[in-house]
């Protein structure tokens, strides 16, 4: 992919925008899945990963997956879910600062 600017965003976005703008969902076990599906129920949201994983998460700034995708602490794709390169190189290039960058208030 050519395309191959930074992209900035805030570093307290809520989860489930977070979550609709990468497309990955970081496991305990330091694993990213592709998300194909997020339906919003309230506070909650039901998460269907490329691989057949059906999650319910709640909406928390602060939770485990929130801080890792954040953070970048989960590196290592899932090959049942063959996430592509190209979603891997623009998540390496995705960076989250407190003063700068876009809130995603305007894409829900």
């Amino acid at each position: 992919m050519a395309d191959s600017k930074k992209r900035y965003y805030r570093k307290n976005v809520e989860l489930f925008v977070l979550l609709n703008k990468v497309k990955l969902w970081p496991a305990r076990s330091g694993v990213l899945h592709g998300i194909k599906t997020i339906e919003l129920c309230g506070k909650y949201a039901v998460i269907t990963t490329h691989c057949g994983e059906t999650l319910r998460i709640y909406n928390s700034r602060n939770s485990r997956a929130a801080r890792w995708l954040r953070n970048k602490w989960a590196v290592k794709p899932c090959k049942a879910c063959k996430v592509p390169e190209w979603k891997l190189e623009k998540y390496s290039k995705t960076f989250f600062d407190s003063h700068y960058g876009s809130d995603l208030q305007h894409r829900e």
